[in-house]
């Protein structure tokens, strides 16, 4: 197998803080990386690096691990354009536009669904980010959910069952009935297809109860619990997240100071898409305050028709720069490794010694462009399991 080296790299983030204690990023200057198969096999600075058959010029660029969404909603159909300049135009966001998505993505075809998921994917791509996470969540039916589910499967293995999303339609009158099927016939169905289960705790979705009878029957039946929590006020789903040790709790916009202590003492990671909060006009989530208590914090999209439309990690970067508090260095791990911990990784979001070969060549110097340049498309090159497609 022919090994391939990426040299002359201004600045390279390993996420190895190994490399100097001080430095999170594990950054290198002057660097190389070599490739082999679909691995990484060696990382330093050029001038120290292994001879192999084939060799790219990076031009003085900068390298980054691929990023790492953890988040997003990418099985749907219809568009909710109307609603968004409704609510730019002074009308509040809810939990119940999702219904419109519904809807629409029942009446899609299968075709129509893989079409428009791997439109959002490849636009992804193009913005560099190599690991995805998606979600069900806008079926509500036992036969919707699973199909949603096994088009997510072809093309990622970070699929998650979100039946409870908001109570369907038909059950609107009969909210428990509704949390029996997703934790009855809905979940049989579903669980062969996914890693995850996610519920949406909020009001006008699923109160603490619901949710944890949703999450530990998902358990049961061997998926892994994240959750929606405190995004539109203040309630238990942080707290329930961190006692069922899911992998993350997504949102933390609204948090008391026992919320972000318990993140800090967990494994559970706060997961903020800022991207939620920029296309509904919220509060934004307190970065600064997650990271100083040391929780472990991540960055993702929320890509959704509804609330976050955006499939850009860069943007999102630039967001919590800007209005989140948190440093470059923080978003752009956060984007990465941060990702990778949200999804209980070690392969993905580093560039060390047997991590996949996922890399972002960005037109820029360092990694810090990222936000010091938001909405310039500084991604010049992507590699995904040691193979250029960008």
């Amino acid at each position: 197998m022919s090994a391939t080296v990426i040299t002359n790299i201004a600045t390279l983030v390993t996420n190895d803080p190994s490399l100097r204690d001080s430095d999170p990023l594990g950054l290198v200057r002057d660097a190389a990386v070599v490739i082999e198969g679909d691995r990484v096999v060696w990382t330093g600075e050029a001038s120290k690096a292994p001879a192999t058959d084939n060799r790219v010029d990076a031009g003085g660029r900068a390298v980054l691990p691929g990023f790492v969404d953890s988040h997003s909603h990418l099985v749907f159909a219809g568009d909710r354009t109307e609603e968004f300049n409704a609510r730019m135009s002074g009308r509040p966001y809810s939990a119940g536009g999702i219904r419109t998505t519904v809807a629409a993505t029942r009446a899609a075809s299968v075709a129509e669904l893989e079409a428009t998921l791997t439109r959002y994917l490849a636009e992804a791509l193009r913005q560099g980010t190599t690991t995805f996470e998606t979600k069900s969540g806008y079926g509500l039916t036992v036969e919707d959910e699973a199909r949603a589910l096994r088009l997510a499967a072809r093309h990622t293995d970070e699929v998650t069952y979100l039946g409870a999303h908001v109570v369907a339609p038909e059950y609107a009158d009969d909210p428990a009935g509704y949390v029996a099927l997703v934790t009855g016939e809905m979940l049989n169905a579903c669980a062969p297809h996914a890693r995850w289960i996610d519920v949406f705790c909020e009001q006008g979705a699923f109160d603490g109860d619901q949710a944890r009878a949703v999450l530990t029957a998902g358990k049961a039946k061997g998926l892994h619990p994240r959750i929606h929590a405190n995004q539109l006020s203040y309630g238990p789903g942080v707290q329930l997240a961190v006692e069922l040790d899911a992998a993350s709790a997504d949102h933390c916009t609204h948090l008391t100071d026992a919320d972000v202590d318990a993140l800090a003492n967990s494994a559970t990671v706060a997961t903020l898409l800022p991207g939620a909060e920029f296309s509904t006009r919220a509060a934004w989530p307190d970065a600064r305050r997650l990271l100083d208590a040391g929780a472990t914090v991540a960055l993702s999209t929320d890509c959704n028709p509804g609330s976050s439309f955006t499939s850009s990690m860069p943007f999102c970067i630039a967001l919590a720069v800007r209005d989140m508090g948190m440093t470059p260095d923080e978003a752009v791990r956060a984007a990465t490794a941060g990702g990778a911990a949200a999804l209980r990784r070690t392969d993905v979001g580093r560039l060390v010694p047997g991590a996949y070969a996922d890399l972002v060549l960005l037109d820029a110097p360092s990694h810090v462009h990222l936000a010091y340049r938001p909405g310039v498309p500084l991604v010049a090159g992507v590699w995904r399991r040691g193979v250029r497609e960008v």
